[in-house]
């Protein structure tokens, strides 16, 4: 497979880059990438909320008051849910919300939604997507001149002025070869990848 390697706007091509079919040209997996983007997001989840139950709480070490006598209702610890200080009745206890994907299984979605992107014309190989200064104006102003609103950028390795230049614009994400999962890959409407980073997620997905 061959895609045209486009200027960040798109108006020129600068040649071609050859990319393995097993990698970009596979079937589209709708319920494996369901799976592993549920699993990806599952994994994300803190789980550390958590109350203590009647044994956590302090105090409670002796009967209150004797069984019987005393015209109130027995009780055998002041840390029971019915006083106040005691411990919870159904508390929350810290969980793990990760579900078990392998490699394989993540690799393989990653695979089909990089072919679904490249089917439906919404990944684009360009030449390069450096900025000489930081600057958020220079780089709104040449997506907007590209007619471009909602990208994901994936560069070869660290571009700091692009990073700072983007975060503080919406729908604009900026990572590296290195960083890319399934979940960012679908978020955005496009995908703007460079030549060298593309050989990187290929080989990562060989």
């Amino acid at each position: 497979m061959q895609l045209n390697i486009n200027n960040l706007s798109g108006s020129s091509t600068a040649g071609t880059v050859e990319l393995n079919d097993s990698v970009f040209a596979t079937d589209y997996k709708q319920p494996l990438i369901h799976q592993v983007v549920t699993a990806f997001m599952s994994a994300a989840r803190s789980g550390t909320s958590a109350q203590k139950n009647r044994s956590a709480v302090s105090g409670g070490g002796s009967k209150p008051w004797r069984q019987k006598g005393t015209g109130r209702a027995r009780a055998g610890t002041i840390r029971s849910p019915i006083f106040r200080g005691g411990g919870a009745t159904f508390p929350s206890s810290t969980r793990s919300y990760e579900q078990k994907v392998n490699r394989k299984m993540y690799r393989g979605a990653i695979r089909s939604i990089l072919s679904e992107l490249i089917r439906a014309e919404r990944l684009k190989v360009v030449d390069s997507v450096d900025l000489p200064e930081a600057k958020t104006k220079m780089l709104a102003d040449q997506l907007r001149a590209a007619g471009i609103s909602d990208v994901l950028i994936i560069v070869d390795g660290e571009s700091r002025n692009l990073q700072l230049a983007s975060r503080n614009l919406y729908r604009i994400e900026v990572i590296e070869a290195g960083e890319v999962n399934p979940l960012n890959l679908i978020q955005h409407q496009n995908v703007f990848v460079t030549a060298s980073a593309l050989k990187k997620i290929e080989e990562s997905l060989s």
